[in-house]
C-alpha cells in the first residue's frame, strides 16, 4: 500500500483532498488485486469488490483483473481466470478489466504475455490493455516514461498486429497516468504533455481527459482551464471523456464528478456522451485501411465533437 503514497512516488501534491483521493484510488486498486490474488474462484472476489464505495469500485475491479491476468500468466494453476471473471459481475466493468490486464504486462515476463492476455478476446477493446500497460509504466517508471519521453521500439503485443498502433495506445495510458503524476493540476498536466514531441500530444491529452472524467479531481473552473490548455486536441479529450462515461454508466457508478467533466469537456451530459459512443461504435472489428477499428471509433467521436462545438 505504501507504493500508492505520493511521498513514495515523488508526485507533486496540488492540494490535500486531491492527494487523498488519488491515494485512495491506489489503495482500492490494490484491495481488488488482493481479493483476486487470494480467490479460489472469481465469484469469491466479487463479494468483496461489491463492497467498495461506488467512486472507487471500478478501480478495484481493475486491480482484480490485473491479479487474474497475472495468474493466467503463471505456468500453473489454469489460464481461465480472466475469462471466468468477465463472465460474472466484471462484465459491467469490461473497460477497467481490460486496462487491468495491461498492468499485468508490466509484471510478468514477455514470453508469458500471450497467456496473461488470453482473456482479451474483444479485438475492438484489446487496445485498452496497452492503455493499462502505458499507465503502469508511467506510474512506476515516471522519470523514464513521463520526463524522458521514452517510447519502446517495435512493441511486441499484440503479436498479430500489423498497424503499429501499439505506441499510440500506450501513450493514451501514459497520458492517463499523468493525471495522477500531476495530481489533477490542469496547468501542470498540460505542461508535462506539451514537453513531449508534438505528434504524441493528441493521445496524451486524450488519456488525461479519460482520467479527468473517470477519476475526477477538478472543479468546473479547473476543468475549463484544462479544456483550454488542450486547445485543438479537445475533441480527443472529449472522446476519452465519452469512453469514461460509458465505463461509469455501464457499471452503474456514474457520479457527479463524471457528470461535471462530461458537460465541460464533452459539451454534453454523461448520458449523451455514452449514447454518442454507442452510436458511433464500429460494427466490425476489422482494420480499416490499416487503421484499427478502435482508432476509427475514436476518430468518429472526436470528429463529431469537433463539428458540434465548432472546433473543426
Amino acid at each position: 500500500m505504501s507504493e500508492t503514497k505520493f511521498s513514495v512516488r515523488g508526485f507533486q501534491v496540488k492540494d490535500e483532498p486531491s492527494r487523498e483521493m488519488f491515494e485512495t484510488v491506489g489503495r482500492q486498486f490494490l484491495t481488488g488485486y488482493g481479493l483476486a490474488a487470494e480467490a479460489a474462484r472469481s465469484t469469491d472476489a466479487e463479494r468483496g469488490l461489491e463492497q467498495i464505495p461506488d467512486r472507487f469500485r471500478g478501480f478495484a475491479y481493475e486491480g482484480a483483473a490485473m491479479a487474474f491476468a497475472v495468474r493466467d500468466g503463471l505456468p500453473f494453476g489454469g489460464q481461465r481466470h480472466v475469462t471466468d471473471f468477465l463472465a460474472g459481475r466484471a462484465a459491467r466493468h469490461v473497460y477497467m478489466a481490460y486496462v487491468g490486464m495491461g498492468w499485468a504486462l508490466g509484471r510478468v515476463p514477455r514470453f508469458r504475455w500471450a497467456a496473461a492476455t488470453r482473456g482479451a478476446t474483444d479485438r475492438l477493446l484489446r487496445w485498452l490493455v496497452l492503455d493499462g500497460y502505458g499507465f503502469h509504466q508511467a506510474y512506476f517508471h515516471t522519470d523514464k516514461y513521463v520526463h524522458q519521453h521514452f517510447r519502446e521500439p517495435r512493441f511486441p503485443w499484440p503479436a498479430d498486429d500489423r498497424t503499429g498502433y501499439a505506441d499510440r495506445a500506450i501513450d493514451q495510458g501514459i497520458g492517463r497516468a499523468m493525471w495522477f503524476v500531476g495530481c489533477a493540476d490542469p496547468d501542470l498536466v498540460a505542461t508535462l504533455i506539451e514537453r513531449f514531441p508534438a505528434q504524441r500530444h493528441a493521445d496524451l491529452f486524450s488519456g488525461a481527459g479519460l482520467a479527468a472524467t473517470y477519476a475526477g479531481g477538478l472543479d468546473e473552473a479547473e476543468l475549463g482551464k484544462f479544456a483550454k490548455r488542450a486547445g485543438r486536441h479537445l475533441p480527443y479529450v472529449a472522446q476519452a471523456g465519452a469512453f469514461a462515461c460509458t465505463a461509469r454508466i455501464e457499471a452503474g457508478l456514474l457520479g457527479p464528478h463524471s457528470e461535471l467533466a462530461a458537460q465541460v469537456l464533452c459539451g454534453m451530459t454523461a448520458a449523451d456522451a455514452d449514447q454518442l459512443s454507442a452510436r458511433l461504435r464500429p460494427t466490425s472489428t476489422a482494420d480499416v485501411d490499416g487503421v484499427p477499428a478502435y482508432e476509427v471509433w475514436r476518430q468518429r467521436i472526436a470528429e463529431h465533437v469537433a463539428v458540434a462545438r465548432g472546433l473543426s
